[in-house]
C-alpha cells in the first residue's frame, strides 16, 4: 500500500511544479494549463479513493481543478504544490458528497469496476496496487473511507480530520479506527506471494 501514497510519486516533481504554480498565479495561461495537466492524474486518483464508484469522479475532479486554478493567487509556497492541491481536492470532494447526500439520500449499493488514471511513469504493479486499494475502500462505509483517505493519504491529524468532516473528535477517531480495521481485514484476505487463488 505504500507505493500508492500520492505524495511519494510527486517528490521528484516539486521543483518543476512550484515554478509552474507561481507563473500560473501571475496569469500565465500556458503555465496554468501545464500545471493542471500535471495535477490531473493525482487529483483524479485522490477523488477516486474518496468516492465510491466512478460515476461522479470526473465531475468532482473538474470541480477540484477549477478550485485549484482559482486558488492559485493565494498559494504562498509554504509547502509542496501537490500537498496544497490535495487539500483543495479533498475539500471539493467532501462538499460534493455532502450536497449529493442532501439531494439523494439513498446511494447505489454496487460500485462499478475501477477506472483510475494511470500516470505515464507508473509501473504496472503500482497501477494494480492502486486498483486493489480503491476496491478495498469501495467495500467500506463512506464515512470510514473518507477518514482513512484524509488521514493516511493526505496526512491530516485527527483534529484536522474532525474539522474537515464536521464531526466531533471522538467520532473522527472512531471512524478512522474502524476503517483501518476493515482495510487490514481486506488486505489479510489477499493471497500472499507464492500462494494460488
Amino acid at each position: 500500500m505504500r507505493s500508492s501514497h500520492p505524495r511519494q510519486s510527486a517528490a521528484r516533481e516539486d521543483d518543476a511544479l512550484a515554478p509552474l504554480a507561481r507563473a500560473a498565479a501571475e496569469g500565465e495561461r500556458a503555465a496554468a494549463e501545464a500545471l493542471l495537466r500535471r495535477l490531473l492524474p493525482r487529483v483524479r486518483n485522490l477523488v477516486r479513493y474518496m468516492i465510491r464508484g466512478d460515476a461522479d469522479v470526473d465531475d468532482i475532479a473538474q470541480l477540484a481543478l477549477v478550485a485549484i486554478l482559482k486558488g492559485l493567487p493565494g498559494y504562498r509556497a509554504e509547502g509542496r504544490v501537490e500537498a496544497w492541491a490535495d487539500r483543495i481536492t479533498a475539500r471539493e470532494a467532501l462538499r460534493f458528497v455532502k450536497k449529493k447526500r442532501q439531494d439523494e439520500r439513498r446511494r447505489a449499493e454496487a460500485a462499478p469496476d475501477l477506472r483510475v488514471v494511470r500516470a505515464p511513469s507508473a509501473a504496472p504493479d503500482v497501477y494494480v496496487k492502486r486498483r486493489d486499494l480503491a476496491r478495498w475502500l469501495d467495500a467500506m462505509p463512506e464515512e470510514q473511507r473518507q477518514a482513512v483517505v484524509l488521514h493516511h493519504l493526505l496526512g491530516m491529524s485527527t483534529p484536522e480530520l474532525a474539522e474537515a468532516l464536521d464531526v466531533p473528535f471522538d467520532t473522527a477517531k472512531s471512524r478512522l479506527r474502524l476503517g483501518m480495521k476493515k482495510l487490514r481485514a481486506h488486505a489479510a484476505r489477499q493471497p500472499g506471494e507464492g500462494e494460488t487463488t
